[in-house]
């Protein structure tokens, strides 16, 4: 490459530099707006921890969070516990949400951008943020998103023009002239409680047993292990019967993690099926039992219960010629996990009051009959006989069970020589 060709790369190199320089100022740029009011805080000094209840409305859906005792609870799945750190986490983004830019707009234009207060269409999602009492603090509606265009093209053809959401046009209080943008398109914000929910669930540790009762018990079965990590064993074999060890790989951590999807209110045993559930038993090396009822399949959904109990041993054996500082770390780990083990008894427990909504993956693996889970019987070798030593050994053709002699030819005379 000699000099004149150097210096044109370098020139090259210089425009496109430039060019992208100026694109990246453009897009962070792209919010501001010399209109009075942006940059200040839509909702002024929002006094969240003043915040006793956030209600959440879209049409004729509603949601209501709200707090008693320093705990969030979500009132449509029953006062059930709601997921703090989500609640916190919009709290102080209300009240950080800054305005990008500012229209005034007359009420026939509050539908076009989905900010329509009265029944009907293009309707806003209402957030009501009450204090002690029900006094209202202050009302934040949520209107129709902002979408970025993309100017690249889509791998499914064309330019993308869709884009992503990268903001939302609000509207604060009674202030039905202004329309803000902000730059956070909230998607979160809906009334659907069971995004709304604390979704910690209960989780078996080192199971050592697992036992399924089905209504007819033909199906039932119980799997046994002598350590965490050893193979299961059927406990009651019948005889003949052989575990299939490629079977049951599925449950050699049982129901170590679930989830749930929702939490059912309102419905009755008979209408959730646990008025006859399968019942799953599991006990752990650590001494926990749980008896989980699975009810009725809907939307490839179970319904379930569980209920936990625990054998924590409160003392520890003391070892043979211990050492006062030994004894002490070994006094201290034992406290700590039994403290441990208590929390989590503690936390498991509370979930027996309520009835959920659960994913078929979570349970599926254990709803499976007890012939599922054996080897099939080998079929057994036949003997192949011929057909004449068939014949032979029944006697058949012959009238008798006696093996035919040979007839001797009569002798020949001279003459018929």
């Amino acid at each position: 490459m000699n000099k004149k060709q150097f210096a044109i790369l370098v020139f090259v190199l210089l425009v496109l530099g430039g060019a992208g320089l100026m694109l990246y100022k453009r897009q962070n740029n792209s919010w501001e707006s010399a209109a009075p009011g942006t940059g200040k805080k839509i909702l002024g000094e929002l006094p969240v921890n003043d915040i006793t209840r956030i209600v959440i409305r879209h049409g004729t859906n509603e949601l209501n969070l709200f707090k008693t005792n320093d705990m969030w609870l979500v009132q449509e799945r029953g006062n059930y516990p709601a997921n703090f750190s989500q609640i916190s986490s919009f709290l102080i983004k209300a009240q950080n949400l800054k305005a990008v830019q500012v229209e005034p707009i007359g009420p026939s234009q509050l539908g076009r951008l989905d900010l329509a207060t009265r029944q009907g269409t293009n309707l806003a999602t209402e957030v009501v943020f009450d204090g002690t009492g029900g006094k209202v603090i202050n009302t934040l509606l949520l209107g129709k998103k902002h979408m970025r265009k993309s100017t690249q093209p889509s791998p499914y053809g064309g330019m993308g023009n869709e884009g992503w959401p990268d903001g939302r046009y609000v509207m604060v209080g009674d202030n039905k002239d202004t329309v803000m943008l902000i730059s956070d398109p909230l998607t979160e914000i809906e009334p659907n409680a069971s995004q709304w929910l604390d979704k910690d669930f209960f989780k078996v540790a080192h199971a050592s047993t697992v036992a399924v009762d089905y209504p007819a018990a033909t199906n039932s079965w119980k799997l046994t292990r002598q350590t965490e990590f050893g193979q299961w064993k059927l406990a009651d074999p019948d005889p003949g019967e052989l575990l299939d060890s490629n079977k049951v790989s599925s449950i050699s951590n049982p129901l170590s993690n679930p989830s749930f999807a929702d939490v059912a209110v309102g419905l009755t045993p008979k209408e959730t099926g646990l008025d006859h559930p399968t019942v799953i038993k599991l006990d752990t090396f650590d001494q926990f039992h749980y008896t989980v009822n699975v009810g009725a399949k809907t939307n490839d959904q179970y319904y379930l219960t569980v209920a936990t109990t625990a054998d924590i041993p409160q003392k520890r054996p003391v070892g043979k010629d211990e050492k006062p500082a030994e004894k002490a770390k070994l006094d201290k780990a034992f406290n700590a996990h039994k403290e441990q083990m208590e929390t989590k008894l503690k936390q498991e427990q509370a979930l027996g009051r309520w009835t959920y909504l659960v994913s078929s993956w979570t349970v599926q693996p254990l709803l499976k009959k007890r012939s599922e889970l054996l080897e099939k019987p080998k079929p057994e070798k036949k003997t192949e006989i011929s057909s004449a030593k068939a014949a032979i050994g029944s006697g058949k053709g012959s009238g008798t069970n006696s093996v035919p002699t040979a007839v001797p030819s009569p002798p020949v005379s001279s003459s018929q020589k």
